[in-house]
């Protein structure tokens, strides 16, 4: 079961989405499973027209907030929405019930022994989700704390899939790079841009840090990319660097100023005092240029040692698969640096789909070892090698060793990187997938061994849907 977590600003016109037919009359039967109170005593009456009247509940909802008044957030609106996998057989209306109640229980928003907690409802229209709508204040007068109610939330879905034997899903481990926000998509839409910049951004700084030495070398292959830096100093050491924003030329904001993303908004490893915790002193970098045979010699150095790196993991995860930590992050080196120099969009897709099997839970540093420092050093010495001859197999090398990272994910129980890795080695071994076979992701999923597949009493659905919740007319909270 996943939950995702949004916020806005009125109650009301998320209630009239949710009792409305939907962006493609997907809405069938919508009424309230449960709430602060009795769910009969929430239900909006019926008028005679056929319609919802919706003041009562508005007005019930809002109440906490207009007692709180300017000290609340500024987007008091909670929105979450919690949806069982297409596997899952269907929940009842009570089974969702507790469903809800367990994720007010986790979150500390509405205990179901608080009774001064806030007020909220659970909106069921369809067999595989709801929407909790709460509005952020106690009935008490007090603010509540939303404080990684996402984690809370993630608890909960999982304590549910245990309780009813549903699929289980990976837990938070704040591994996920920042999705872009509702209003970064829609002006790429907008400009007609390929990606959304944040994407291009953290590619961008992936891929400098992958063939840089030093925080020097770092800086000086963004700027050659063509990315706006700004360092930040700090202002108790004058001259020390204490992080770093990025920019593209072409995101500007309506008064003409660069959209800045510092790299803890892009993903959680990428932050300066990390980037700094990975790299080793000097540089890589061969004087004077590189001659042709001195290049095909290195091309046959990386692949040779992208060899022994999936040896030596398939070796370690056997034996002790948390021995072996820094190879996933020199692989995801490999492949952003292999994709740049070859230009291949079977490497690019396999980089961006693996960087989730890179990081370590809660952006922990591993511990460095003789392989992976190796595998690194080549890495590096191949960024700054420049154009390389035709990497067929190299990119055979790839797929063997991010194959091995994903069974080392997978024996150390971490599945939303086994399930990465899997997704970027469906990239490797064989032509693009296209949407109409499904996403590498989705395959990766099906296909992955225990633990990942679905639970084996679930029982399949008859009809399909769709691969994700309705849009609301609210404003997403960053991913976290």
């Amino acid at each position: 079961m996943i939950g995702k977590v949004m916020r806005g600003r009125r109650v009301a016109g998320l209630l009239y989405y949710l009792y409305g037919p939907g962006r493609a009359n997907e809405h069938v039967n919508p009424h309230i499973v449960a709430g602060w109170r009795h769910p009969a005593e929430l239900e909006p009456a019926l008028r005679p027209d056929g319609g919802r009247d919706f003041r009562n509940l508005t007005g019930l909802l809002n109440q906490p907030l207009a007692a709180l008044g300017h000290h609340g957030y500024a987007e008091p609106v909670w929105h979450c929405v919690a949806r069982a996998a297409r596997e899952d057989r269907i929940l009842s209306d009570d089974e969702w019930a507790n469903v809800a109640q367990e994720i007010m229980n986790r979150t500390g928003l509405g205990p179901a022994d608080d009774d001064d907690g806030v007020r909220w409802v659970a909106v069921r229209h369809a067999d595989d989700h709801i929407h909790i709508v709460a509005t952020l204040a106690r009935q008490d007068g007090t603010k509540p704390k939303t404080w990684n109610d996402f984690y809370r939330v993630r608890e909960a879905c999982q304590a549910i899939e245990r309780r009813y034997g549903l699929r289980v899903t990976a837990p938070g481990d704040r591994t996920a790079a920042r999705r872009p926000t509702r209003s970064e998509t829609e002006q790429a839409r907008r400009r007609g841009w390929k990606e959304v910049p944040r994407v291009a951004l953290r590619r961008q700084v992936i891929t400098a840090a992958a063939g840089a030495a030093s925080e020097d070398e770092f800086f000086r292959r963004l700027e050659a990319a063509g990315v706006l830096v700004r360092q930040r100093m700090s202002q108790r050491n004058p001259g020390e660097v204490t992080g770093y924003a990025v920019a593209l030329p072409t995101s500007r904001n309506v008064t003409g100023e660069p959209v800045w993303f510092g790299g803890g908004k892009l993903a959680a490893d990428l932050t300066l005092p990390k980037l700094r915790a990975r790299w080793s002193g000097g540089s890589d970098s061969r004087p004077g240029g590189v001659s042709a045979n001195e290049r095909r010699e290195l091309w046959e150095q990386v692949s040779m040692a992208a060899r022994q790196a999936a040896a030596h993991i398939r070796e370690a995860a056997a034996d002790d698969p948390h021995a072996v930590a820094d190879l996933p992050g020199a692989t995801s080196d490999l492949l952003h640096i292999a994709a740049r120099l070859l230009k291949d969009r079977r490497l690019r897709d396999a980089a961006e789909a693996f960087d989730r099997a890179a990081r370590e839970p809660y952006a922990r540093i591993p511990r460095f070892t003789r392989v992976g420092l190796h595998l690194r050093r080549t890495v590096r010495m191949l960024a700054n090698a420049g154009s390389v001859p035709s990497g067929g197999s190299l990119v055979a090398d790839c797929a063997g060793l991010v194959s091995a990272v994903a069974d080392l994910r997978a024996a150390q129980k971490r599945m939303a990187q086994a399930v990465a890795a899997r997704a970027a080695a469906q990239y490797l071994n064989g032509p693009l997938i296209t949407p109409v076979h499904g996403s590498p992701v989705r395959l990766a999923v099906s296909d992955f061994p225990e633990p990942i597949r679905p639970h084996s009493g679930a029982h399949p659905r008859s009809s399909a849907r769709s691969a994700g919740p309705p849009s609301p007319p609210v404003s997403r909270r960053p991913h976290r």
